[in-house]
């Protein structure tokens, strides 16, 4: 087809339509149309189905339910294209540029195709997608279910709502995109980007995520049974896992450490989790009291006003925990890697030592958080009065109105921290680093 006669048909679909005398539906299904330009086009409702698009530009077309059944579009341009509930069952967008398209409500699932080498029979073709460009386009609703966007640019992408059970994502860059709600059951994100990604509530069933990068992610409401997190990166990751998920050594020591408590340490054991993995656990309101907890990995996990007086969490990891208006009077959390941590309103002080009668000694026992790591680490009204922060590194710390009066901070680096309206402790004439 030659251009000129192309832009006629094109001419005569737009008149249709517009339901205009001379109109004419575009019906270009199989046509061999290889590096044609449809830049800024009005093609709603036509009919490509099993055309060759290949190289072509589409930047700006209107695509509106468009028949691209079986299509082949790789390495084509469709860059702020409006291909919003059109049919790309079993399409080839290998290596096309999608930048800001809009696929919302596409269809993307695969597509039986009669097989050209065996006459009469007939194979599924997945929708091939592989290395497409597809960053801040939006598939909110599209059904990608079998879809191949492996080693694809999702960048910003809106895919809330999306059916993309099955999908192979492997490599995909897929920062800060939009997941909320989306069925992802099955997929394989092995490889993948998905750091600062929205995942709240979607289904990741059975999911591959192995060398995945979910850093600062949120997974809230997120189904993740089946999901082997072992190999991911979670780094600041938003989600949480029940006690009840981890394995039943785990749920013993918590039950019995929970008997130790309220009995008063007449019944059960007092809770032994040195260097255990609770990553993500939820632990909100617990009473961990006394527990050793020296290197145990807490990073991401929920532990909003539980209580943790005298606990041993030295060298711990409690990167982006969330510990809000939790107790920690006298624990000992020296060495441990607190970066990002949430301690907005915790109880952080001095527990009184007791002599052999019960009786008080007039004399404390501080926590300790001496070479402790807090760098951005949010600190606001949290009761830090007497605490050891020796060396502790609190660059870009928030400790708006903090209580840190008579607190050790010898050596502490405070670089960038937020002290606004904090109380803090004269300075040590001897110590140049804290001012």
């Amino acid at each position: 087809m030659t251009p000129h006669e192309l832009i006629a048909v094109i001419e005569k679909h737009e008149r249709w339509l517009k339901r205009l005398t001379g109109g004419a539906r575009a019906m270009l299904a199989l046509a061999d149309l290889q590096g044609h330009n449809f830049s800024g086009a009005n093609l709603q409702n036509c009919k490509l189905s099993g055309a060759n698009l290949i190289e072509c530009d589409f930047t700006g077309a209107d695509l509106t339910a468009a028949d691209l059944f079986a299509v082949r579009m790789n390495r084509a341009i469709l860059t702020n294209c409006n291909l919003t509930n059109a049919d790309l069952r079993g399409a080839h967008l290998r290596g096309a540029r999608m930048k800001g398209a809009s696929l919302r409500g596409a269809d993307l699932r695969g597509g039986a195709l009669l097989d050209r080498r065996s006459p009469g029979s007939v194979k599924m073709e997945p929708s091939d997608l592989r290395g497409a460009e597809m960053d801040d386009a939006t598939l909110s609703n599209a059904n990608l279910a079998g879809a191949d966007l492996s080693e694809c640019s999702l960048v910003g992408a809106d895919c809330a709502g999306a059916q993309m059970a099955g999908c192979n994502l492997a490599r995909s860059v897929l920062k800060n995109a939009n997941f909320t709600g989306s069925d992802l059951r099955g997929v394989n994100l092995g490889g993948a980007n998905l750091a600062g990604a929205r995942l709240r509530d979607c289904n990741l069933t059975g999911a591959v995520l192995a060398g995945a990068n979910l850093r600062n992610a949120d997974l809230e409401g997120a189904n993740l049974d089946g999901v082997d997190m072992s190999n991911v990166d979670m780094l600041g990751a938003n989600f949480s896992r029940s006690a009840e998920s981890f394995s039943a050594t785990i749920q013993r020591i918590l039950s019995s450490h929970q008997q130790w408590i309220t009995s008063s340490g007449a019944k059960g054991e007092r809770a032994d989790l040195e260097g255990q993995d609770l990553s993500h656990i939820d632990l909100n309101g617990a009473n961990l009291g006394g527990a050793n907890l020296k290197g145990v990995n807490l990073s991401g996990a929920k532990l909003r006003d539980a209580l943790l007086i005298m606990a041993d969490l030295s060298q711990a990891s409690l990167q982006y925990a969330d510990m809000t208006g939790a107790t920690l009077d006298g624990a000992n959390l020296r060495g441990s890697d607190m970066t990002g941590i949430k301690l907005d309103s915790a109880k952080i002080g001095s527990v009184e030592i007791k002599g052999p009668n019960g009786r008080g000694t007039g004399r404390k026992w501080p926590a300790n958080l001496s070479n402790a790591k807090l760098a951005q680490a949010s600190l606001t009204r949290a009761a830090l009065r007497g605490v050891n922060l020796s060396g502790a590194d609190l660059r870009q710390a928030d400790l708006r109105a903090a209580n840190l009066l008579e607190a050790n901070m010898r050596g502490a680096d405070m670089t960038g921290a937020n002290v606004q309206g904090a109380a803090l402790p004269e300075p040590d004439a001897d110590d140049e680093d804290f001012a």
